[in-house]
């Protein structure tokens, strides 16, 4: 019998499991997720099929004191879950990664700038790498119109991608 997520060979790489997620279970699941889907054009079972979730942190790191969002989680918590990022791109050897939102991209590039990365695709050890922004309603990124441009070619991108991997 084939595992059911025998196919995945792109990596998702988010920022932290959200209220809903942890709820659930499964990554995704929240508004961010909805927007992400909409974004790639998937129904929930080729998402699920395709990408292989992961996040920086693994547990849900709580409210800012704004209130607004998720808190970022500290430089600590993401050393302590460092490890697992590590583990799965060694074990899985993805054929694509999509660091979604600023945290995601710089644990996989190194100090980027968001902007600039976003629309471009970026390689390493010989595998593609193109971020998205983090689709969270708290974050105005995708409505700056040239913004936006970048992340339709991010899309198309990975669009280009994972049609190479099927």
């Amino acid at each position: 019998m084939r595992a059911p997520f025998a196919n995945q060979r792109a990596y998702l790489y988010g920022q932290a499991p959200g209220i809903v997620e942890g709820e659930e279970r499964l990554p995704w699941r929240g508004r961010a997720g909805q927007t992400l889907r909409r974004w790639l054009e998937l129904d929930e079972d080729a998402f699920y099929a395709t990408f292989y979730c992961a996040s920086v942190t693994r547990c849900y790191p709580g409210r800012p004191a704004s209130g607004r969002g998720d808190r970022t989680p500290t430089p600590r918590e993401q050393e302590l879950c460092s490890f697992w990022h590590r583990w799965e791109v060694e074990l899985l050897r993805p054929r694509l990664i999509v660091p979604v939102g600023g945290l995601a991209l710089r644990a996989i590039l190194g100090p980027s700038s968001l902007t600039e990365c976003i629309g471009e695709r970026h390689e390493l050890d010989g595998v593609p790498v193109i971020p998205l922004p983090h689709p969270s309603g708290a974050s105005s990124w995708p409505n700056v119109p040239a913004n936006r441009k970048r992340l339709d070619s991010a899309l198309s991108l990975i669009h280009q991608e994972l049609a190479r991997l099927h």
